[in-house]
């Protein structure tokens, strides 16, 4: 049996319509929506299916829906015996990666990204901060051209997602000028991203403070199969382990290149995104095109990997 991995999207794979084909067609994926529907109070399943569009991308709501829609999913694929054998989420994918690996209680965890997701969003105030994509660019490049700019302002790699597609956020004068710098340093290209905060920075501090009394206070099982990590691309199995990585990485950038490498030098020879989208089949493939990739975006995905 192939060694697999089931890796879970964050935010920006969202869309109306996701998870509503997966709910009419699966008991099992319709009963994720409704225990999503009553945690939260309000019909998160007809954002997810409906829309509109802007609703959807509040990030108090985006959080909460593909966590939802990547559990739905989940379930789906272990009721057709498709299990993993190592678990890892991008960023708020941690939090589905956990309750895949039975850590969290998915209605714990819908509650706990609503309230992350609006932290984050309250964390700084809106036009003060921003994010930009560097493609064509090393990691160390990016943080030497953050650093030459930063001026005292808060300027940093946030999510190094392949060898040279890193994500850099921090007060919005600074990412400009890294924008530019990066440019003159060879960049193939650089471009400020349609965000509503910027995410995985030390601008994200308060949100981090904010989180922690929730999270000390929710109910943290040792996993049942090993989570490589936002904060440190390493695994962990211990609950203890879980809620402190899910701290962390709210300030700090996210390592995805190194933990699909470090997944990959554990044999995995299957990876599987679970949820909408298909980012990190996309990202896959950035960081070694070896690597077998294949997303559960829609019913014709989930029923392929089934077979």
């Amino acid at each position: 049996m192939p060694v697999t991995a089931f890796l879970f999207p964050g935010q920006g794979s969202q869309a109306p319509g996701m998870g509503r084909e997966l709910a009419e067609r699966n008991p099992a994926a319709r009963a994720v929506f409704d225990q999503a529907d009553e945690a939260l109070g309000f019909p998160l399943s007809q954002l997810c299916f409906e829309g509109p569009a802007d609703a959807l991308k509040l990030t108090e709501n985006t959080q909460p829906a593909i966590l939802t829609v990547s559990i739905a999913t989940f379930e789906v694929l272990r009721e057709k015996g498709i299990q993993p054998d190592y678990v890892a989420g991008h960023s708020l994918g941690e939090y589905s990666a956990l309750v895949a690996a039975g850590s969290m209680g998915f209605q714990d965890a819908v509650r706990l990204v609503r309230k992350r997701g609006r932290c984050m969003q309250e964390a700084v105030p809106a036009g003060v901060g921003a994010m930009a994509a560097l493609l064509g660019i090393s990691a160390e490049t990016a943080e030497q051209v953050c650093n030459s700019v930063a001026q005292g302002q808060v300027v940093s790699p946030a999510n190094l997602n392949s060898p040279m597609q890193i994500v850099i956020a921090g007060h919005a004068e600074a990412v400009g000028r890294a924008v530019q710098a990066a440019k003159a340093a060879g960049a193939r290209r650089a471009v400020l991203l349609e965000v509503s905060a910027p995410f995985h920075c030390a601008l994200m501090e308060p949100a981090r403070d904010a989180m922690a009394a929730d999270l000390d206070g929710a109910d943290f099982k040792d996993l049942q199969v090993p989570l490589v990590n936002n904060w440190e691309a390493r695994e962990i199995t211990t609950g203890a382990e879980a809620r402190e990585g899910l701290k962390q990485q709210i300030p700090n950038p996210v390592l995805w290149a190194r933990s699909v490498q470090r997944l990959a030098s554990r044999n995995v020879s299957r990876f599987v995104e679970v949820g909408p989208g298909r980012v990190l089949t996309g990202l896959l493939r950035a960081i070694d095109r070896t690597l077998p990739g294949s997303s559960t975006h829609d019913v014709k995905s989930v029923e392929e990997i089934a077979a």
